[in-house]
């Protein structure tokens, strides 16, 4: 295919064939982590190495002047012609369920048309979920519409998800259940359909975080500073980590979450 002006038909199809394919060669490596290693690098970087590889093979194949993004990407070369279009592919999100056989982890492809997100799109293997967003649109898990939680307010039965050692830098008056799933595509996919009100993730980067956004703003939430002003992604395509913790949401239900939390001294 070497237009480079496809049409949106052509990317959104790209997008979901490369993340499920992704995700079914990943399944290949699914649990079969050392059990005496924490952490087994040497599997997780053989796979992530191997499904990247396959990204941008199928990349080059399909839209030739399209370009994959890399954690140093220094955003030159975009113009409104040719050069329009940057991919962004994560072969792995809840890297310690992946190795440990815990079936929540995640591979998420998203698309940016001149700064601006077009399309996301995650996939849980395991579980075989799949969710798709077009940006200024609705949001879908497979067939179904979803959007955030009808709730306006928190109550005790209320959902907020959270990353690992959130309680060593927090204090919470949260009134509901609290509850981290190992993968932070997976919490924000949650939250994009109603299933838990609210997230805190924390230690991200604009890989990790591009197609969730689309997601969860088609959803009908954004990504929030826990100050409650709006996040803005793009100031960290230059791939520096993002060091503070995020709150992903509504506006009203991200807004009480943070009255909830208290940093520990």
């Amino acid at each position: 295919m070497p237009n480079q002006h496809p049409d949106f038909a052509q990317l959104k199809q790209f997008a979901l064939d490369a993340v499920q394919e992704a995700g079914r060669q990943a399944l290949a490596f699914f649990g079969k982590g050392r059990s005496s290693l924490k952490f087994d690098e040497d599997l997780v970087t053989e796979m992530e190495l191997r499904l990247m590889e396959s990204f941008q093979q199928r990349l080059e194949a399909s839209f030739p002047g399209h370009q994959a993004y890399l954690n140093n990407h220094d955003n030159e070369g975009y113009s409104h012609e040719g050069e329009r279009y940057l991919w962004i592919f994560d072969p792995l999100d809840g890297v310690a369920n992946f190795q440990a056989g815990i079936p929540i982890w995640s591979t998420s492809v998203a698309l940016v048309d001149n700064f601006w997100p077009v399309l996301g799109t995650i996939s849980l293997p395991s579980t075989g979920d799949v969710y798709y967003a077009h940006a200024g649109r609705e949001a879908t898990w497979g067939d179904s519409v979803v959007r955030t939680s009808f709730q306006d307010s928190i109550s005790d039965e209320s959902l907020l998800l959270t990353y690992s050692r959130f309680h060593q830098r927090y204090r919470t008056t949260f009134p509901g259940k609290i509850r981290n799933f190992g993968c932070t595509n997976a919490h924000v996919a949650f939250v994009a359909m109603g299933r838990a009100e609210a997230a805190i993730v924390a230690n991200e980067s604009y890989q990790d975080l591009a197609a969730a956004r689309v997601l969860i703003e088609s959803a009908g939430g954004k990504i929030y500073r826990l100050d409650g002003s709006e996040f803005f992604l793009n100031e960290y395509m230059d791939g520096k980590k993002i060091e503070e913790p995020l709150l992903v949401g509504s506006a009203e239900i991200c807004a009480q979450v943070s009255a909830c939390l208290q940093p520990v001294e």
